[in-house]
């Protein structure tokens, strides 16, 4: 009875010191830190994530530790002086290291995604864009951190990748059920849509009913254990800047050869001289229009306020007679299946609409006459009215919402009823909505494909502690049935 006890004390005191040691190697957890670059047509910015290492397969843990915006344009600006993009961006990456501590720097992924106005510079000229990206890669391999690469994202990757951070941040891939003690799978209804409008692109993507018809537009990807199948398509050309250049590029042909237009996006009392070799710097603006004059005259762009005005303008930029009578096409010809769930409406959709002061939820009644109630004001009483905005962004709002209309509406097919869908922000969680969150944590394999129940594991202490004192049980049983 002796040996018996000694041995009962001694499968405790493991047990005990074995869950001890768990203590010790769970706590504190390790956090692990990243950032990437997002590199637009207009400007960069900087996101630094970070996350517990023993949660990173959960959904909707990391956050965002620093969002930093990049003094200046776009790095495709820097086409002729490509050194000046790489250092650009140092002012953000010692921000960057400031926040990430000095032990963990040198593991920290980093990355850096160009978009649409990169995709436009190498259209235009592959070699100033191969060199732009030699040179930002060059200045991010200065710093202590895991440089993961710089490349141009296409189209497609870049409303796959918001797609995945909307739905990761907002738990809709994957939810754990504590009554359930188990991972569950929300119903395919509830996953959002994205609808991406930046400076030279926009993006729409979202889990269709059925298989999306068309390869070019179908990516699949296994997130979680499950397949999804999504349509996503990206309009170059199509972002809030080159719309405003091609638009006024058409007033002027059709004015041509005046050199005073009228423009009837802007507010009234505001002019704005264009030089017609401004034209030229963007594939979406090519200077071969026959009816553009020529040489390096400037043209004068004169407001009038006019919002009916301004929408028929905008949608002369769209090609819709290229869908025929097709219902699963938007315009230039392009295939789309029909819309299904909510949407995630961000970037400069977020920020027009923000600026209209309209509330979420909001009949599309009420938006139209927002709308028309902005185009309709002066020049002097909006600048008077918003002493803060930016000057050059000021003017551009009525052309913006009303683009922005034609473009969901028009384009996209989203209808009175369907308006209501649509969720203009700019925030999931911690986080800043974007493309930048999905590309790393695509790119570091946080997004498993594995199913939760899967790649969850126990630490080693706890497995140690388990074992020792299955084993001693053991012994202990075998000296009871001796004795």
């Amino acid at each position: 009875s002796a040996i018996v006890g000694a041995l009962v004390a001694l499968s405790i005191v493991a047990l005990v010191l074995s869950l001890v040691r768990v203590e010790e190697v769970t706590l504190p957890p390790t956090v692990k830190y990243g950032m990437v670059f997002d590199a637009g047509s207009s400007h960069t910015s900087l996101f630094v994530y970070e996350w517990d290492s023993d949660k990173e397969n959960d959904t909707g843990v990391v956050s965002q530790t620093l969002s930093c915006d990049v003094q200046g344009q776009g790095i495709s600006s820097y086409a002729n002086n490509p050194p000046e993009a790489g250092d650009s961006l140092r002012e953000c990456l010692e921000k960057a290291l400031q926040v990430v501590p000095a032990e963990k720097q040198r593991d920290a992924p980093a990355y850096l995604g160009a978009t649409a106005g990169m995709r436009l510079l190498r259209e235009q000229n592959s070699s100033a864009a191969e060199q732009v990206l030699a040179e930002v890669a060059k200045t991010m391999q200065e710093y202590p951190v895991a440089f993961k690469g710089a490349r141009i994202l296409t189209g497609e990757e870049e409303g796959a990748y918001g797609w995945i951070t909307i739905n990761y941040l907002l738990d809709s891939f994957t939810k754990y059920s504590p009554k359930a003690h188990a991972w569950l799978r929300p119903e395919a209804a509830n996953i959002f849509g994205a609808l991406d409008l930046g400076g030279a692109s926009t993006q729409i993507t979202f889990m269709p009913e059925g298989p999306a018809m068309s390869q070019n537009e179908a990516s699949e990807f296994t997130l979680y254990g499950y397949s999804y199948n999504i349509y996503t398509h990206s309009y170059l050309c199509y972002g809030q800047n080159e719309m405003l250049k091609r638009l006024a590029k058409e007033l002027i042909v059709e004015s041509s050869p005046s050199t005073r237009v009228h423009h009837p996006c802007y507010p009234k009392g505001y002019n704005e001289t264009v030089s017609l070799s401004s034209f030229g710097t963007s594939p979406c603006t090519d200077c071969s229009e026959p009816r553009l004059p020529l040489g390096d005259s400037s043209v004068t762009l004169e407001g009038r306020g006019n919002a009916s005005g301004c929408l028929a303008a905008l949608r002369k930029l769209f090609n819709f007679s290229a869908c025929g009578q097709s219902q699963d096409c938007t315009f230039d010809g392009v295939y789309q299946p029909p819309l299904r769930g909510q949407f995630i409406a961000f970037s400069a959709f977020y920020y027009n609409f923000k600026f209209l002061n309209l509330t979420e939820g909001q009949p599309l009644a009420v938006v139209r006459e927002a709308i028309e109630g902005l185009c309709s004001r002066s020049w002097e009483d909006l600048s008077s009215s918003y002493p803060k905005e930016n000057p050059k962004r000021l003017p551009k709002y009525c052309a913006n919402a009303n683009y922005i209309l034609t473009l969901l509406l028009d384009a996209y097919k989203f209808n009175e009823t369907s308006w209501n869908n649509i969720f203009f922000q700019m925030k999931a969680g911690s986080a800043d909505v974007g493309w930048t969150l999905g590309y790393m944590l695509n790119l570091t394999n946080m997004v498993p494909a594995e199913a939760p129940a899967r790649v969850k594991g126990h630490s080693p202490s706890l497995w140690a502690a388990a074992v020792t004192f299955i084993i001693l049980t053991l012994v202990l049983g075998l000296a009871a049935l001796l004795l």
